[in-house]
């Protein structure tokens, strides 16, 4: 069997250099195009060149149908407008779509699904594969541990130069916590604290958000009863973590047949998957 041939796009930022990196690197799979949007500094250079990895042989283009045509899937980390065209194209091709962006409005979640009709989409707060195992024992946790006894934090820290918060591990850690309590996520949510904001509501899944320095990104997810706090949490040291996780996402995609599937499915651990 060939390898899979892989697209990334936003291929000249430093996600979309590891990404190409890790591809490299993985057996069964191969890049096959390198997209960046239009007018940016590294379109036409060899993408292996600029991500350190030597000459490849693909050089980096503005025209995403172009790449996605002779590809079987495509690893996307870049932005929710983006992500949309990028499911469009991806339907029309027929191939999988890994979305690793975070920050998508209700409106674009539902375009994200409208294109799953056609295309197999992975998709997920966090390609981690240690974050997606982190977020099972938290629903399993939130669970056992009864809401009039302990309480649900969510504590996350990144980057200086992330823009979306909370981030998208965190809700994907708050909708986990939620299941666990079976309970609705936007009902029960408190994003903001500010002023006299009087006792702490039973029930509700508080977040915390911290930016700074370079930081790749923080998750802790405490419950804290009486006398006694269990905190789960995830350390993420290096992007490479991510881009792994992306690229299995893919593998694991290829040749399934169109639906919105998430890291859980990709680990074997949800039979609850969205068909189309």
């Amino acid at each position: 069997m060939s390898d899979m041939g892989l697209v990334v796009v936003g291929a000249g930022g430093r996600m979309g250099q590891t990404l190409i990196r890790t591809v490299h690197v993985t057996e069964g799979a191969t890049v096959v195009g390198a997209v960046e949007r239009p007018g940016s500094p590294y379109l036409g250079r060899d993408v292996g060149e600029l991500a350190g990895i030597g000459t490849i042989n693909v050089e980096i283009g503005d025209d995403p149908l172009a790449a996605f045509a002779k590809a079987d899937g495509v690893l996307d980390f870049t932005t929710p407008q983006a992500s949309v065209e990028f499911a469009g194209y991806a339907a029309q091709a027929r191939i999988a779509h890994v979305i690793g962006t975070t920050g998508f409005s209700p409106e674009e979640e539902e375009a994200i699904a409208a294109a799953a009709r056609h295309a197999t989409i992975v998709k997920s707060g966090n390609m981690s594969l240690g974050v997606n195992l982190l977020s099972m024992l938290v629903e399993q946790a939130a669970r056992a541990l009864d809401a009039g006894d302990f309480d649900i934090e969510i504590v996350e820290m990144h980057h200086r130069h992330k823009v979306d918060a909370p981030s998208g591990t965190a809700l994907l850690l708050g909708e986990a916590a939620a299941e666990g309590r079976g309970v609705d996520l936007a009902e029960e949510s408190v994003r903001v604290r500010d002023g006299h904001t009087g006792p702490r509501r039973e029930g509700s899944i508080g977040f915390a958000t911290l930016r700074g320095g370079s930081v790749v990104g923080e998750h802790s997810v405490i419950f804290a009863g009486l006398g006694e706090r269990i905190i789960l949490s995830h350390l993420a040291e290096d992007r490479t973590i991510f881009a792994r996780g992306a690229v299995k996402a893919a593998l694991w995609a290829h040749g399934r047949k169109p639906g919105l599937y998430s890291m859980r499915d990709v680990l074997g651990s949800t039979e609850n998957t969205v068909q189309a």
